[in-house]
Parts: structure tokens; sequence; C-alpha cells
């Protein structure tokens, strides 16, 4: 479920933390750096796809089909053994570089992959290589249903803004409907692509660059707060 949102839109707060230092593999970033950027990017990215179900009515629709919102310490619990799984099951993903999985604020998980791994070039069709890791993630997102998701996409900064913008957009709306194909409930995912304006490294570099080209899945617990 793709829900409108103004296109183009940017953070100050991302371009801040990309000053953060250079890193040996050419991406700009230290680690530490990259990390930042990381949960500044896909933070931002995530609450302006999720905005819209902030609504009172839209969040009671959404805590009613997944049969109840989590409460209390449950949450952090939940979310910890959530991110325990995913790292178990994406182990060799992880290992190789393929896939990322990282902890956010407020008992978030952002679980991110390569535009290069996951997409042929300027193609928004996920790879058939890429079927057994998206099967992977979908047993567990299915596993802990107490979650919604913001699935976005982004690019690097080569091309023009437009074409960038519609190949994020389309990138994201096919890990929406793969994950939707594979049984999670649609009323629990939302898909925006976000072009260039939200990198996680620098685009001088062709590594950067490649660490740009991506598709994160924010993972939020559904709260009745």
């Amino acid at each position: 479920m793709s829900p409108d949102f103004p296109r183009g839109v940017a953070v100050a707060a991302t371009v801040a933390v990309l000053i953060s230092g250079c890193a040996a593999d050419g991406s700009g970033l230290t680690e530490t750096g990259q990390g930042a950027a990381i949960g500044t990017a896909t933070g931002a990215a995530a609450g302006a796809i999720i905005g819209s179900l902030s609504a009172d009515a839209g969040k009671g629709a959404l805590i009613g089909a997944v049969g109840g919102a989590l409460i209390g310490t449950a949450v952090g619990a939940y979310m910890e053994q959530q991110r325990q799984d995913f790292e178990r099951v994406l182990a060799a993903e992880i290992a190789s570089g393929v896939i990322r999985v990282n902890r956010l604020p407020d008992d978030q998980l952002l679980v991110g992959m390569t535009g290069a791994t996951a997409f042929e070039v300027d193609s928004d069709q996920i790879q058939p290589s890429f079927f057994s890791t998206m099967d992977k993630i979908s047993t567990v997102v299915n596993k802990y249903g107490k979650t919604q998701l913001a699935v976005s996409g982004h690019t690097d900064s080569t091309g023009s803004a437009e074409y960038n913008q519609r190949l994020s957009e389309r990138r994201a709306a096919s890990v929406d409907r793969y994950l939707e194909t594979s049984g999670v409930l649609p009323q629990r995912i939302s898909s925006a692509g976000f072009g260039m304006t939200r990198p996680i490294a620098s685009n001088d570099t062709e590594e950067g660059r490649r660490l740009n080209r991506r598709v994160d899945i924010v993972i939020m617990p559904i709260t009745a707060g």
C-alpha cells in the first residue's frame, strides 16, 4: 500500500551526518558515521511513509487487523526477539553484505538490501536469485505480526532526479508486493520512493553510490500509544 507523500522531501539532518568522517572503503563515512546516516535517513523516510497512520481511525483499524497492540515492556522484548530471528535466518546474507539488520530508536528495526543484489541494473524487478532472501524476511515478518512496515526505495545521484524518483518508487513497490504475496497483511505495509534525497554515504565514490542504491524496510511495533 503506497500512500501519497511530498516527493523529493530532503532532511537537513541527513546531510549533516554525512560529514562525520571518511572511510577507507571509499564510502565517505566511518563506520560510526555510516550508522548515524542510516539511522537518520531511514528514520526520516519511515516517518514520512507512516505519518498518515497516526490518525486515530487509521491506527485503530491497523490494531484491529493485527489482533491488538503491544503494551509496556512487552514491546522491547518483542522487537529484540525479532531482531535476533532476523540475524539468525539472514546470517549468510549479513556476512556477505547483501543484507543489513540494525536497531533503530524507539524499538524499531531496519532490514536493508542493496540495489545491486536485489535488482538488475535500472530494473524494478526483484532478481530470482534474491527470492530466497525475500522469503526469509517474509517468514520472520509473518511470525511477528504486531508490527507495521515502511518500505522505502533509494538511489544514488547518478541520472536525473525525476528518473531516480520513479525508479525508487517502483523498487519499493516491488518489495511491498512480494511481502504481500508472501502472506504479510497489506494493512501492515506502506511503501514510497525517495530517489536521491536520503543518502547514507557520499555519492562522490562508487562504493558510496553502491550503498545509496538500496531498499530499506523499517519495522515498527504497533502500540496503543
